[in-house]
């Protein structure tokens, strides 16, 4: 008797780079087995508190997230967002001193962000904050308030960081430049993980799935990317395929030695400065 489907609901966001790596198995391009996907898309602080409650079986995580998951959920060898030299970025209204950040009341996508953690490390203190949606950062710093409450500054994630200059604001920080050269590594943001409690057969299974999701994609690049614009929210063409190239690169297939130990050396940094309540060692599907 053939072994009946197992459902797996994967939580990605609604972003290009995202949609690009889930495109093969999104679109139907592979065979998945006896493994049926329900993608479920949502901004990446909702799929991170959801993922502290174990309610999908692979989800995008922010690394952040992932240091309160471990007994939860295991990272993906593949599917990782690293930057390079770049990453997320705090943005100010034209005119105002990039310099008063620690003073500052900064819109932010989530505390569970990696692009969080960074901003405190990079500021050595807790800050003043806002949660703010993603999409909606850019617009509150333009105008300096966001229902009714000033804003000083945004940390930016997803395509904004290409687009902010539209909104007559200037870069503050680039929180990835620091990070690489206070570190002389690649800044892992976001990674997919696995739930332990499908058993260590199922979490290969994944893992291999959607590494080969992510090969369909860069073999037929010009389709996944035609289908990565529908989350672009504004990019034109050249910039989806600026913003796609940044976050699926090499370490996107394999995190490799080096994209390892860059997540050892966040997770060690956010430790030593009380980010984290305890160390943590990242763990992989093997």
């Amino acid at each position: 008797m053939a072994n009946p489907p197992v459902l797996i609901r994967v939580g990605h966001s609604p972003d290009p780079d995202d949609a690009f790596m889930f495109y093969a198995l999104a679109q139907g391009k592979l065979d998945t087995g006896r493994y049926r996907f329900e993608h479920q898309l949502a901004d990446i602080e909702t799929l991170n508190r959801r993922a502290l409650q174990g309610e999908l079986e692979l989800t995008a995580v922010s690394l952040h997230a992932y240091a309160h998951l471990t007994d939860r959920y295991v990272l993906c060898t593949c599917g990782a967002s690293m930057g390079d030299g770049y990453g997320p970025i705090v943005v100010v209204r034209r005119g105002r001193s990039p310099a008063d950040l620690a003073q500052a009341l900064i819109a932010v996508p989530g505390t569970l962000t990696t692009a969080y953690l960074v901003l405190r490390l990079f500021l050595g203190q807790e800050f003043r904050y806002r949660v703010v949606p993603f999409d909606q950062i850019l617009d509150a710093v333009e105008a300096g308030q966001y229902e009714g409450q000033p804003i000083d500054a945004g940390l930016v994630i997803h395509e904004g960081q290409l687009t902010y200059g539209q909104h007559r604001l200037d870069l503050a920080v680039d929180l990835g430049r620091w990070w690489l050269e206070a570190t002389g590594l690649p800044l892992p943001l976001g990674a997919n993980a696995i739930r332990r409690d499908l058993g260590p057969q199922a979490m290969r299974d994944l893992n291999a799935l959607l590494r080969q999701s992510i090969q369909y994609a860069l073999t037929y690049r010009a389709e996944a990317l035609q289908y990565a614009l529908r989350f672009g929210r504004g990019l034109a063409p050249g910039q989806a395929d600026q913003f796609v190239a940044m976050y699926v690169n090499p370490w996107t297939l394999d995190f490799g030695p080096r994209g390892r130990q860059a997540c050892r050396e966040l997770f060690a940094r956010a430790f030593a400065a009380g980010v984290l309540p305890c160390a943590v060692i990242p763990e992989f599907v093997d």
